[in-house]
């Protein structure tokens, strides 16, 4: 696998989680109508325009619900498709393959959108220097897959979850008593702790990037909410002390003079929460 959240035990859980949510104690559709033993080939139809993320996964999903299925792999994660393209092909037991359609297509149609989406607002700003950035705002037990489909689609993933980085954000700022505050109990935690944590702080305001440069110890320091002229002020005066990642509701409209600000990262919740998924079928040939 591609990224250390990646591992083969996790995306196998997540397959048989999601195959015995939808299967439960049999596909009795399929067993009451189709006999027992019957073979087929089906194709994987794209109808839609779009960046392709989620093959890699369908390939060990078709193989997870059966070893024995063949598969013709035409289109790899990352690749621009088209209407009327055919990612794969999968020939062998139509039990099999009609078990395996729904998990194979909802997995994609949604990683394809996070991969599109993504693809697209990188395009915009790849005259700056600054990187897309993903957020812990994913679908409950999805995480895993649309940090994958941020990946292809040429984002950075931010931290994966609440354990394997310190972000202070505003909440964390105020409960503690302030920017230095904060820092100062996190340092000490990290200290006492002995764990390899990077310490990121949200900022709202100038005031907070002055206080935050003055206490030091963050790797980066996100603003919040700003608007792109007070970022470029922030940037000049954190002056490479730190990395600097802008948030708050950027999207397309805002994101380029966002970028020019001169900030490193730019996380966008939407990546995860607000996509269109892309249109695609599984169909007998």
């Amino acid at each position: 696998m591609h990224y250390t959240y990646l591992t083969t035990d996790a995306l196998l859980a997540f397959i048989d989680l999601a195959l015995k949510e939808d299967v439960g104690d049999g596909d009795h559709t399929s067993l009451a109508s189709i006999p027992a033993g019957t073979e087929g080939k089906a194709q994987l139809i794209l109808k839609d325009t779009g960046i392709l993320a989620g093959i890699e996964l369908a390939e060990m999903i078709f193989k997870r619900v059966d070893p024995a299925l063949e598969l013709d792999i035409k289109m790899h994660d990352g690749d621009t498709f088209k209407p009327g393209q055919i990612a794969l092909t999968v020939n062998g037991s139509v039990h099999s393959i009609l078990i395996a359609e729904r998990l194979v297509l909802n997995t994609m149609q949604r990683m394809s959108g996070i991969a599109t989406y993504t693809h697209s607002l990188q395009e915009l700003i790849a005259h700056t220097k600054a990187k897309v950035l993903d957020t812990r705002k994913t679908t409950p037990n999805f995480r895993m897959l649309e940090k994958w489909a941020v990946k292809i689609g040429g984002g950075v993933n931010h931290r994966y979850g609440l354990f394997d980085m310190i972000l202070l954000k505003d909440n964390h700022v105020d409960f503690s008593g302030g920017v230095a505050q904060a820092l100062k109990n996190s340092k000490a935690y990290v200290a006492k702790t002995g764990r390899d944590l990077k310490i990121e702080i949200e900022t709202r305001n100038l005031s907070e990037v002055k206080e935050a440069l003055r206490e030091g110890g963050a790797f980066r320091i996100m603003l919040d909410n700003m608007s792109p002229a007070l970022m470029k002020e922030a940037v000049a005066l954190i002056n490479g002390n730190a990395e600097v990642e802008a948030s708050g509701g950027i999207n397309e409209s805002t994101i380029v003079a966002v970028a020019e600000s001169g900030v490193d990262y730019i996380s966008v919740g939407s990546l995860s929460h607000s996509y269109k998924s892309k249109d695609m079928s599984l169909k007998a040939f």
